[in-house]
């Protein structure tokens, strides 16, 4: 049995939203709400859900980007051969914890300096921890760019992100975060604004590096077709809280929960004779779930790992 590489344990982020000028005081928005999950060495969940479920927030909370209000992330310290928190990391042991632990952002566009060069941006993680000789950081940004498709690698080191299509921004944006040779990368809908011609080589690049290298991925997307691809397992996100995961095959096969199940009938279908069955939500279909367990806040599980939520979900019907 492989070794978690990272572990989350009851995440809550909370922000506090003004009420406006004439109402006074302040909302609290729970973008991520008690969500619990672990990833084992050289595997990869996906997290999916619609727009403003809280999976990006979730992401800068792991990394750090974004400040938590509670609970416990833990990830697989070598130094110490055991799961640490991060809240007991030492400077030095945080600065190891971000060369291990990468993010490749959704957005391209806000995700490099305007001013730096191809190779200056991909430099910059070796430079900060130190990684290599001049000659060597140089070989590895060549190597890198051939990997992710960027060829010749030579017209691209001394150009600036304005003068590069989104496709290849991006590709840009997954070379600077594996170049480091992490053990745990998120990546946030790293493919969606590549051309489907290179996609499948991207993720399979990815899924490469998680066989040979051991790399584990956090994989947010929307997409459930790429989902399947890419990871293991699948948790589905609601409103700040998962309400649904299991092994990758079992939950679209099986899927229990009634958003997860309007999740799966949303997703096109290429045939034009095919007539859509809109999934609806009934109050029935949310009694049935919360009747499964007692305990309204934890996953119930069902059998053959797979976990369902049982709290009551707001805004579903």
């Amino acid at each position: 049995m492989k070794r978690n590489v990272i572990e989350i344990e009851n995440l809550k982020t909370y922000f506090d939203v003004s009420k406006g000028f004439l109402r006074g005081g302040k909302d609290v928005v729970k973008a991520v709400d008690d969500i619990s999950f672990e990833i084992a060495q050289g595997k990869s969940l996906g997290l999916v859900g619609q727009s403003g479920c809280g999976k990006t927030t979730t992401a800068r909370s792991i990394t750090m980007l974004e400040e938590k209000t509670d609970g416990n992330i833990k990830f697989f310290d070598e130094s110490q051969n055991k799961m640490t928190s991060i809240d007991d990391l030492s400077e030095d042991q945080i600065k190891n914890f971000r060369r291990n632990v990468q993010m490749i952002f959704q957005d391209p566009y806000e995700a490099m300096n305007p001013r730096w060069t191809i190779k200056d941006t991909i430099l910059e993680p070796l430079i900060i921890h130190n990684i290599g000789t001049d000659k060597e950081q140089e070989e590895a940004v060549i190597e890198i760019l051939k990997t992710v498709g960027l060829t010749p690698p030579e017209n691209y080191l001394n150009r600036y992100p304005h003068e590069l299509s989104g496709g290849q921004r991006q590709r840009v944006a997954i070379a600077r975060a594996l170049i480091m040779k992490p053990k745990f990368v998120i990546c946030d809908e790293p493919t969606s604004m590549l051309d489907v011609s290179i996609r499948i080589s991207i993720m399979d690049l990815m899924l490469s590096l998680a066989k040979d290298l051991n790399v584990s991925y956090l994989y947010i997307t929307h997409d459930l077709a790429v989902a399947r691809y890419m990871c293991d397992r699948i948790a589905v996100m609601y409103n700040g809280k998962i309400v649904e995961l299991a092994e990758t095959e079992e939950l679209l096969k099986n899927p229990i929960h009634p958003y997860t199940k309007r999740l799966i009938s949303s997703i096109p279908v290429p045939d034009p004779t095919y007539e859509r069955k809109v999934y609806e939500i009934t109050k029935q279909d949310l009694e049935e779930i919360e009747n499964l367990s007692n305990n309204k806040d934890d996953l119930y599980e069902i059998g053959n790992k797979h976990f369902v939520s049982t709290h009551k979900i707001k805004g579903l019907l």
